[in-house]
């Protein structure tokens, strides 16, 4: 008797399809499936993710090698790549006498990458466009699970196209590895919430562990909105929930403080002295200068309430709006805060665990926590900090832009016809307000202006009348010009950082509209006069030993072109007339630093360890990269960091590691002064006249023959120590 089987359920259906082609076609099945996408993906919406890659890639990497860097982090590298010790502690020296004012991770990115690749501009660029690059891809991911692939294409366009964070993708600051750290943790928290599992929850600790070892505490902005979205969505007992939080939290703890315990546990003695601290420990560079310091401006080891602000403006809830920052990343704020509440509306009465929910809370607390830690911080503050805040911005631009478009084409008229028009017009007011701030900069500018009115005034005319008369079609195509209204402005900056050379110690995309001035290395406080233009689109010669290239800082021993933005015998000031620039603040304020110098530094060096010391980092960090020698920096960023004393420079000088140092004419401050005075007292001016091509240089402070004055430039034996 024949019998029929029963039809396949919904169930076995999928299991089927997810099965995929036989074994013999798997591989070139899933090769076209990467190009391609999923059988049930739309068949634009691989390709347009490909698209937006490459767009991402382009912005990034464009006329790649002309990328002026952060040369105070440049030189870190640099040195990292000639000492195994330089590169774990982050020393900005290769011989290791101060670290850098933040953890070494991003360092060790770039500096694999250089001593894979040798040091040069695309070596350390490489990491950032992949970092850059690798958020997008990741961001598109993760809406596109919750939300669909236009939701997916939509987050990944506006997060490319965030002006701020092309201008800092371009750059060597590590916030774009920060970026993708923390994505890696908001995409296995989620992975976490969907099943429950222990161990997804904990590698999205440890990735926040490593963006702690990146930039410290602003990797931790984003904890109690992970720790709030996995107690309330995930699917287990609130027992387990606690439980598996605790492991977590272990882990975090672990992955974050693993470096600062051991570099704390060494003995001062033999390790560099940790820049940017007030007692040479890690740990007071975490609550201090890179943590409280931050939020309340009285940050311990510079000392004044605010310092930094005006990189950004003033504090307060308007700041992210303000002529400095408003062009940066405020163009979809309001399209984002409108689309965050109407999408938690439109979700209210979903199960606790609902997905698409739990996104929201994730992306929108991810928004809000960033954008008032932003917004109030009252210390050290410089625009290219808010890149962090791009993702959750553009996850709510297309996630609850999604969701809002299906409730207003789907929903009742009298609930839903304003709520999408409303935020598509304030967004579109707001950008057309942005590019009237920069009008006459520009013909982008100008054309953006125009697209972005005749858009939004399109798109809001279309949602509203294809809604009443049932057009789903025009609204489709209003939808599309909302796109086009709301990314225009974003747009045309972008291109502009992307086209344009940007300050390497202070990036900032499109026009300057502000007041801000150019900050200092990863933002450590204010910057001496003229720092900011000091290395803006220079070229110069690299450290020797090595090849010239074209033009720019050479080829250093390792191979490749060394980051731009140096000129030969620079340092961070205004160029003179000799060709020599003016020193930073403190000890050796009023000094120059030229090719000569150096020159002639490096001829006298006589088995020294360090060329030369000087007053900070700016300073030293420009003559790293210019001779290729490990130069101290006695006072840090700022000029204020003890991290030279009189009894350690006494002791340098005895045991011959170091012969020359410059100091200012007119003294320095604090425990500087001590020094200042025993070298005047005890070592041998050097006359500008013994290096000096010229019998006489105009200098920036001062118009008297060089034949005839000190330089600032002391030599000192193990003979002047008493």
């Amino acid at each position: 008797m024949t019998t029929l089987a029963p039809p396949p359920s919904q169930e076995d259906a999928r299991r089927s399809h997810r099965a995929g082609p036989p074994a013999d076609g798997g591989v070139a099945a899933r090769a076209r499936r990467l190009f391609t996408g999923p059988e049930d993906d739309p068949r634009w919406a691989r390709p347009a993710l490909w698209g937006i890659l490459l767009l991402a890639t382009a912005l990034y990497a464009w006329n790649l090698t002309s990328i002026t860097g952060n040369t105070f982090y440049d030189a870190a590298v640099y040195s990292g790549t000639k000492s195994w010790k330089a590169f774990f502690f982050g020393a900005l020296d290769s011989g290791s006498f101060i670290t850098v004012d933040k953890p070494p991770f991003a360092l060790w990115v770039m500096g694999l990458s250089a001593r894979v690749f040798g040091y040069g501009t695309w070596q350390l660029m490489l990491p950032m466009v992949a970092a850059g690059t690798g958020s997008v891809a990741l961001l598109y991911r993760q809406i596109k699970r919750d939300f669909g692939p236009v939701a997916g294409t939509i987050s990944a366009l506006v997060l490319t196209l965030t002006p701020i964070t092309v201008a800092i993708t371009r750059d060597t600051n590590p916030d774009p590895i920060l970026v993708l750290l923390m994505m890696l943790g908001a995409v296995a928290l989620m992975k976490a919430v969907r099943n429950g599992k222990l161990m997804p929850l904990v590698w999205s600790a440890v990735a926040i562990g490593f963006a702690f070892n990146t930039k410290m505490m602003q990797a931790y902005v984003v904890l109690p909105v992970f720790f709030l979205v996995y107690l309330w969505a995930t699917n287990v007992s609130l027992g387990k929930r606690v439980r598996n939080l605790a492991v977590a939290t272990v882990a975090l703890v672990v992955s974050s403080a693993w470096w600062m315990v051991i570099v704390d546990l060494i003995p001062a003695s033999s390790r560099p002295y940790i820049g940017g601290s007030t007692d040479n420990t890690v740990w007071d560079l975490v609550i201090g200068y890179n943590g409280f310091g931050r939020i309340f401006g009285a940050s311990s080891s510079v000392g004044s309430q605010g310092n930094g602000a005006s990189f950004g403006g003033s504090s307060g809830l308007y700041r992210m709006f303000n002529e400095i920052m408003g062009g940066q990343i405020s163009w979809l704020i309001p399209f984002a805060a409108i689309a965050l509440v109407g999408g938690l509306v439109l979700r209210g009465r979903a199960p606790r665990t609902d997905a698409k929910r739990a996104a929201l809370m994730l992306w929108g607390g991810w928004f809000v926590l960033h954008f008032l830690t932003f917004s109030l911080a009252e210390g050290t503050f410089h625009p290219y900090y808010v890149t962090a805040m791009a993702p959750g911005i553009a996850a709510l631009a297309g996630a609850g832009g999604v969701l809002l478009y299906r409730a207003f084409r789907e929903g009742s008229a009298a609930k839903w016809a304003w709520v999408l028009p409303a935020a598509i017009a304030a967004s579109s007011v707001w950008a057309v307000v942005l590019l009237q701030r920069v009008s006459g900069s520009g013909t982008v500018h100008t054309v953006a202006e125009i697209v972005v009115g005749v858009a939004g005034i399109a798109s809001v005319l279309g949602l509203l009348v294809g809604r009443f008369t049932k057009r789903h079609r025009l609204m489709g195509f209003a939808a599309l010009a909302a796109v086009v209204a709301l990314l225009a402005g974003p747009a045309a900056y972008s291109v502009s950082a992307a086209t344009s050379s940007t300050n390497g110690t202070n990036p900032t995309a499109g026009p300057s509209t502000g007041g801000g001035m150019g900050g200092g290395g990863g933002g450590m406080g204010g910057a001496p006069s003229g720092s900011s233009s000091g290395t803006k689109g220079k070229t110069g010669s690299a450290p020797s030993g090595s090849g010239s290239s074209s033009g720019k800082m050479g080829t250093p021993p390792s191979g490749g072109t060394a980051p731009s933005g140096t000129k030969s015998g620079s340092t961070s000031g205004s160029t003179s007339e000799s060709g020599a620039q003016q020193a930073g603040g403190g000890m050796g304020g009023g000094s120059q630093v030229s090719s000569e110098m150096i020159a002639y530094l490096k001829k006298h060096q006589d088995g020294a360890t360090w060329l030369l010391a000087v007053s900070t980092d700016q300073t030293a960090s420009s003559i790293i990269l210019e001779s290729g020698q490990p130069v101290i920096s006695m006072g840090g960023w700022s000029g204020s960091d003890n991290a030279m004393t009189l009894a350690k420079l006494k002791t340098l000088v005895k045991s011959g590691k170091l012969h020359y140092i410059i100091v200012s004419s007119d003294g320095g401050q604090g425990t500087n002064s001590a020094i200042t005075a025993w070298v005047k007292a005890h070592g041998t001016a050097v006359k500008s006249s013994a290096y000096s091509s010229s019998s006489s240089t105009t200098s920036t402070s001062s118009s008297t023959s060089s034949s005839t004055t000190s330089s600032g430039l002391y030599r000192l034996d193990a003979s002047d120590v008493s």
